[in-house]
């Protein structure tokens, strides 16, 4: 593959595996004015996310076994459609509850892109290099929340916030002209492969029957989902609480974005000297204790704007290096059901961040504690699995080990 094609075929994916993050991100600096047009709480504004979390959750389970049906091509097309009609419906809602259903719709259509950019990665490459694609990606993925807000936060003040989603509308009907002519097709449709429901049924519990999977979708959905915390809440810590303007929030929230960007492309030298299940391990660990000092210092008051977002940066930085090889780990096991893989382990994701950021609504104070707590929570939570399913893995090997040598 010419560097050329590699990069075309990079940003691609990425542009794919972006959709959600644009459309979580880019209107958070919007959220108090959203309360204010439709006359409702930053708490209720706040389950539009939700609704948007629990729509992907949904749609992945949809998506991943059309996509190893018609391939991965078609269901993209329509997916994309829906994403595109849906946020128009947003820009031109007038109450909160109309918001929440275009926000869930729009979510059913956009996740498409998670699910087949992943699907894609385990077509085209190697087992041994999707780790390293996955992780080119998550490059592509950080820079958007660096850009997002801030757009958001500047379209929302010069014009409003209906653009957010007029915008999101037009970038993406864009993006299915470059599906359409650079995307290759992937692995060809399954006709063999029955949409029944129990059919369905019985192709995703074959894929959580796989221990490997299991164990790093569990750690990958639960560890993930502390970013969804911390976007649930910023908006409502950094604008109410510590009264930063929309564009001051859309920087603060691209420098923690950044956080994220030189642990991702720093993970591929360091997948040379160790393996995936170490630097999962490491990164959760260095999660706990600075989610332990950020509870401690919220509880007694003792942090200051800036204070906060230092905080937050080392947390996030852990992001980078959880992601990428949680994902390829789960991924590894699969090749023809690949599609199902990836969207049981996406859906499980965004299932965990709606459960996290309604946490976040439910629990709000009008201070931090609810955010730093549900984030302190989830890599607590993605470090114990990890040891009690690294030990499950290893007991297992041991015994085919024995049992070989036995035969």
């Amino acid at each position: 593959m010419s560097k050329k094609h590699y990069f075309i075929l990079i940003m691609i994916l990425g542009s794919l595996a972006t959709i959600s993050p644009f459309s979580i991100d880019m209107y958070l600096p919007g959220f108090p004015a959203i309360a204010e047009d439709l006359h409702t709480s930053i708490a209720n504004v706040q389950l539009s996310l939700t609704a948007y979390l629990v729509g992907i959750s949904v749609g992945q389970l949809i998506y991943g076994p059309l996509l190893d049906r018609f391939g991965r091509k078609n269901p993209l097309y329509v997916g994309l459609s829906l994403y595109t009609l849906a946020s128009l419906g947003c820009a031109m809602t007038t109450s909160v509850e109309a918001l929440i259903v275009m926000r869930f719709l729009q979510a059913l259509g956009g996740c498409v892109g998670i699910v087949a950019s992943q699907a894609l990665v385990r077509d085209i490459f190697p087992v041994e290099k999707i780790a390293q694609v996955l992780s080119t990606i998550m490059l592509v993925i950080a820079i958007s929340p660096m850009i997002a807000p801030t757009v958001g936060g500047y379209l929302t003040s010069v014009l409003s916030w209906h653009w957010v989603f007029v915008i999101l509308a037009a970038i993406t009907a864009i993006m299915l002209l470059g599906i359409r002519y650079k995307l290759p097709s992937g692995s060809p449709p399954d006709t063999e492969l029955s949409l029944r429901p129990k059919s369905v049924i019985n192709n995703f519990l074959s894929v959580i029957k796989q221990p490997t999977f299991l164990i790093y979708a569990l750690v990958g959905g639960i560890a993930t989902s502390a970013p969804f915390a911390y976007i649930a809440g910023s908006a409502d810590v950094f604008m109410n609480l510590y009264k930063v303007s929309e564009q001051e929030y859309g920087w603060i929230f691209a420098f923690l974005a950044f956080a994220m960007i030189g642990p991702t492309q720093l993970n591929h030298i360091l997948l040379r000297r160790f393996k995936s299940e170490q630097l999962i391990a490491t990164a959760l660990i260095g999660q706990v204790i600075i989610g332990a000092i950020m509870i401690t210092g919220v509880s007694y008051n003792l942090f200051g704007k800036y204070e906060l977002i230092g905080l937050l940066f080392l947390f996030l930085t852990g992001q980078g290096i959880i992601n990428p090889n949680t994902s390829a780990l789960s991924l590894a096991p699969f090749a023809r059901q690949a599609g199902t893989a990836a969207a049981l382990m996406g859906s499980f994701r965004m299932a965990m961040g709606g459960l996290v950021s309604a946490g976040v609504s439910v629990m709000h104070n009008n201070t931090a504690f609810p955010m730093v707590l549900m984030m302190a929570l989830c890599a607590f939570c993605g470090l114990g699995i990890l040891l009690s399913g690294t030990r499950m893995l290893l007991h297992a090997d041991q015994n085919r080990s024995e049992s070989s040598m036995a035969a």
